[in-house]
């Protein structure tokens, strides 16, 4: 029974909006909230000739801890009425928080921390969680506010299913609409040494991909009757239909992976994109990962 929410931490302005956001999902599961601080001793090197560089293991300790005392504090500060209790573990983040995400019901995160090159849209550590966690992870990104919708893509393959029941759940625990999203294209092809394109009855393509999102939901609507849904079909490339629907939007949820791609990849290149581009926090949910 996995039964906590699990949120990493490390002191950065991001790690404490993903602290925010975590504490919120915890008091609407009405589950516990666990905050974790991963670190990893730091390497010192001493300029050529110069004395060797000597850390306090107590000095860096009761800085881990504080960290996590801190964040403790900021959770409990938004949501009073959540059980929260955190750690410090001297270990690699990324692979202490996948091992987590095999007890917990969600884990959240940050989309960039105190580590990694400022460069980077999204940390490795979001990226590595999104593409490996046991359950589904929440990254906090772009505004954390409560306005908008819960959105989610729908492709209509088996492995998106586990991404629209998950969005399903956010919408009724918040108590706000669902925008499910349909994105399609088929692009005008010609045969080698042909210049008349191939033709199609553009109607029932339509007609077709409505189906298709209609059948996704069906199952889920008879499973949350009271969550409103807005259904949306949209005539163009995925990522950039989904990525401007977050404008709109609270929270916005993709599978890691669609019915498109190579299927040697851990993180689909829609995921991807949406987590690399979101203007608002973004849920991944696998299809093998387990749910509560």
């Amino acid at each position: 029974m996995k039964n906590s929410v699990v949120v990493g931490a490390d002191g950065s302005t991001r790690s404490l909006a993903a602290v925010d956001l975590a504490a919120r999902e915890a008091a609407l599961r009405d589950l516990p909230l666990r905050v974790v601080y991963a670190y990893l001793w730091p390497y010192v090197a001493a300029p050529p000739g110069g004395a060797p560089v000597s850390l306090s293991d107590d000095a860096l300790r009761h800085d881990a801890e504080r960290v996590v005392r801190e964040a403790v504090e900021r959770a409990h500060a938004t949501a009073p009425s959540v059980d929260v209790t955190g750690e410090a573990i001297v270990s690699a983040p990324a692979p202490t928080l996948i091992e987590h995400s095999r007890t917990a019901s969600l884990v959240v995160v940050g989309d960039r921390g105190l580590g990694g090159f400022t460069g980077l849209l999204v940390g490795s550590v979001a990226v590595q969680l999104a593409a490996h966690a046991a359950c589904p992870v929440l990254v906090a990104r772009g505004r954390t506010d409560a306005g908008g919708d819960v959105l989610v893509g729908v492709d209509g393959s088996p492995a998106n299913e586990p991404a629209v029941g998950f969005a399903f759940e956010e919408a009724a625990l918040r108590g706000v609409v669902l925008t499910a999203l349909h994105a399609w294209t088929h692009p005008v092809r010609t045969e080698p040494g042909d210049m008349l394109p191939l033709v199609y009855d553009a109607g029932m393509v339509e007609a077709e991909e409505e189906r298709v999102l209609a059948e996704a939901l069906a199952g889920w609507r008879d499973k949350y009757p009271d969550v409103p849904v807005r259904r949306q079909l949209v005539h163009g490339h995925t990522r950039r239909a989904l990525i401007d629907a977050t404008e709109r939007a609270q929270l916005a949820v993709v599978g890691s992976r669609g019915r498109g791609g190579f299927t040697g990849l851990l993180l689909g290149s829609v995921s991807q994109a949406v987590l690399h581009h979101a203007a608002c926090p973004v849920g991944i949910v696998h299809h093998a990962a387990g749910r509560s």
